[in-house]
């Protein structure tokens, strides 16, 4: 079985790195980090749109591509290179995703082709600030068609304009507007904003007829696998920046580079990199067949994936040593996203028990 993505796909990657490499530099990025009234950045979400890639996997009858979850895991890739300042998480992993799998044809025709075309953010609102999300933990119910009840954090959640928010019995849309109110947080990672939501009676949708912690964990393994190639891709990006410097830095009249310490951290960090990418890999395969192994490789993707993120923007940092700590200095900007997108969708710890889980089920069968 090949993993590898065909030569239409690496063309794909290409032309997204080039327009990323022109649209989303470090001062685009710091654009959004150093200015408190900016969520993400508006040039850059249109330039998404435009590109078509909201709209990668939704299919050619809702307005998207319909090119499949493969294109669109290298792209998110891609984009986790950039570390782009963008909702495209929020809106295209999870809301979509949500929409697609469990959404009736009205509500797809209603929502998709706009989502496609950059016309709405989406957020996912299911925490409720206090642990693991179980069925005994919400709050946040439905009666008469109106829904109320409080989520923190919610990512882009103060930018949104369709929430797709976890009740006690299921999955509900709401827009915003009526009966909504966002209150913005603090964060680590300011390029990706983070609100607390209060529902007082706002008008709700059934999404699907599921269970809500079902439908929830549902989503949560296709946005992982998702979120495993944005974190490769930062991942791949810390590397590549740790080799530049190293290869540039002199110390002792020699090159950082060439000293054993920085070897062993450049080395070490290839290969928590391509353990994350192999399992990355099984994952896009999972997405895009909608096979059986898709929850255990989503949990193994993401674990791996969080790990060398993490282990990545860390390591970038200490190689470059005094000036990798200064504001100026761009190690921040992924040290920040690998935090952020660690949190989002539950904690590592969360996917690691789900992890030993999956494991567990597949042994006893």
């Amino acid at each position: 079985m090949n993993f590898d993505y065909s030569d239409d796909q690496k063309m794909l990657k290409d032309e997204a790195r080039k327009f990323l490499a022109a649209k989303c530099d470090a001062k685009v990025v710091r654009g959004v980090l150093d200015n408190a009234d900016r969520a993400y950045d508006e040039g850059l979400w249109k330039g998404v749109a435009e590109q078509g890639w909201l709209g990668a996997a939704i299919p050619e009858e809702f307005g998207g591509l319909g090119l499949g979850h493969v294109e669109l895991c290298g792209l998110a890739e891609e984009l986790g290179r950039a570390c782009a300042p963008i909702p495209f998480a929020s809106t295209v992993y999870f809301v979509a995703e949500a929409l697609m799998k469990f959404g009736s044809q009205e509500q797809k025709a209603k929502w998709l082709p706009k989502i496609a075309a950059g016309e709405v953010i989406g957020a996912f609102a299911t925490s409720e600030g206090k642990g693991p999300v179980t069925a005994r933990s919400i709050k946040t119910s439905v009666t008469g068609g109106k829904l109320s009840g409080e989520k923190i954090p919610v990512t882009d959640g103060d930018v949104a304009d369709l929430i797709v928010v976890l009740a006690k019995d299921g999955l509900y849309l709401v827009e915003k507007g009526e009966g909504v109110s966002a209150e913005v947080l603090t964060t680590l990672d300011p390029t990706r904003s983070a609100a607390k939501l209060t529902f007082s009676g706002a008008p709700a949708e059934r999404l699907g007829d599921e269970d809500g912690i079902a439908a929830m964990q549902a989503v949560f393994d296709r946005a992982a696998i998702l979120l495993a190639f944005e974190q490769v891709g930062g991942a791949d990006k810390c590397l590549e920046m740790a080799k530049a410097y190293a290869l540039d830095r002199q110390a002792f009249g020699r090159v950082i580079g060439g000293y054993q310490a920085i070897k062993h951290k450049l080395a070490d960090m290839y290969v928590k990199n391509e353990i994350a990418r192999s399992n990355a890999y099984f994952g896009a395969w999972a997405l895009n067949t909608d096979a059986g192994e898709l929850p255990l490789a989503a949990a193994t993707a993401r674990v791996a994936a969080s790990e060398a993120f993490w282990f990545a923007s860390k390591e970038n940092i200490q190689t470059h040593g005094g000036i990798g700590f200064t504001w100026e200095a761009d190690p921040q900007l992924y040290y920040r996203r690998s935090r952020q997108l660690s949190l989002v969708a539950g904690a590592p710890a969360t996917w690691r028990e789900r992890l030993v889980s999956q494991l567990e089920m597949k042994n006893a069968a």
